[in-house]
């Protein structure tokens, strides 16, 4: 794609409401996407299979994986005075909730604006002005006045869900976006330009790009598409929080304009080693710059395809400040560093080379 395509491309993947369990919207989107360049087949979870209009039969499988669900909220209950219950989906902290502005997918179909209520200072107790409260006491406004009104006016009751209501933004001057979602946007839209790059061309092995659902909730779609793939190898491409902004620089392993990350350990995975050295030679020898990280938190779905399925995994990562918040900066050479390491390594790979990866 040409970097304009790509800018705007970014900016609708962010742009959209797409939440665990509600992905409908942005499936419809990266289907859109892609469908001149894949075959395209989407399952009941709504986990969306990509193929690579080139595959071949009984040819080797190279799964590449990103998640379309981004950390939101779902309507638990209504207030007697039509404010709404909710809980989180997905890992949010609840300093970042308090005066979030939201938008609920009502029963008819419709979004409704809302914000996450906060009193105001002039009634607040000395103790209320330096806590935050639980995230099971805090109620969404959307200016109904009861629970009667909230239900058969505004029409949201229970299971309706709540996303974030943030436009993606753009600065050409300093090559950042802003906005909301990117975990894990950018990686969907990595997948769809690494479909893109390839289009036409003749690789050794078959590409299937699965978008999984439910990420944020327990890896659930991947575990559901990697038994479907059944890959012989596989690439996530997941967005990762930056800590360029808070942890020492001899520490600092993911930061903005220093390229993709490749990880080498979270709470929930260990890469094939031999892949992983691979995929940081190809970097080396094609010029990509990239960091390996070591973190002592956080998951994503190469643990679910990596030990439901066998097959050896690595993880690109296009780092975002802020990540599972209302507000996330990204680079947009990163995000392009980490389809030309994806594309480099699928050009460069060989049977001999993915066997390799298994021999001891």
């Amino acid at each position: 794609m040409k970097k304009d395509q790509e800018i705007k491309m970014l900016k609708a993947f962010s742009d959209a409401n797409s939440t665990s369990g509600f992905e409908e919207e942005f499936v419809k989107l990266f289907t859109e996407t892609v469908k001149d360049i894949a075959d395209v087949k989407v399952d009941g979870m709504l986990n969306v299979y990509a193929s690579k209009k080139e595959n071949q039969p009984d040819r080797p499988v190279i799964q590449l994986d990103a998640h379309s669900d981004s950390v939101g909220f779902i309507t638990q209950a209504v207030r007697p005075n039509g404010m709404i219950k909710f809980v989180p989906l997905g890992g949010w902290v609840k300093y970042n909730i308090p005066a979030l502005r939201v938008k609920i997918l009502n029963r008819a179909g419709e979004y409704v604006p809302g914000v996450v209520a906060t009193k105001p200072p002039h009634f607040m107790t000395e103790e209320e002005r330096n806590n935050v409260p639980d995230v099971a006491d805090m109620s969404i406004d959307v200016g109904s006045s009861s629970r009667e009104e909230t239900i058969n006016d505004y029409q949201i009751d229970t299971g309706c869900p709540i996303f974030v209501d943030v436009k993606c933004e753009y600065n050409e001057k300093t090559g950042l976006f802003f906005g909301k979602d990117f975990d894990d946007r950018f990686g969907a839209a990595a997948m769809a330009d690494v479909l893109d790059n390839l289009n036409g061309e003749q690789v050794d092995f078959n590409v299937v790009a699965a978008l999984s659902s439910q990420e944020e909730v327990g890896l659930r779609g991947a575990y559901v598409t990697a038994k479907a793939v059944k890959p012989d190898l596989a690439i996530v491409l997941e967005s990762c929080p930056a800590d360029d902004t808070f942890t020492p620089e001899w520490l600092s392993q993911t930061g903005l304009k220093r390229g993709p990350m490749l990880r080498d350990m979270d709470t929930s995975f260990l890469p094939n080693p031999k892949f992983q050295q691979y995929a940081c030679d190809i970097a080396d020898k094609n010029n990509i710059p990239y960091t390996r990280s070591v973190r002592t938190g956080g998951g994503q779905d190469g643990a679910a395809i990596y030990y439901e399925n066998g097959a050896p995994t690595i993880v690109i990562g296009i780092p975002v400040r802020y990540e599972h918040s209302p507000y996330c900066f990204s680079a947009y050479q990163d995000f392009k560093a980490s389809v030309d390491l994806t594309v480099a390594i699928i050009r460069d790979l060989t049977k001999e080379k993915l066997a390799s990866f298994s021999q001891f």
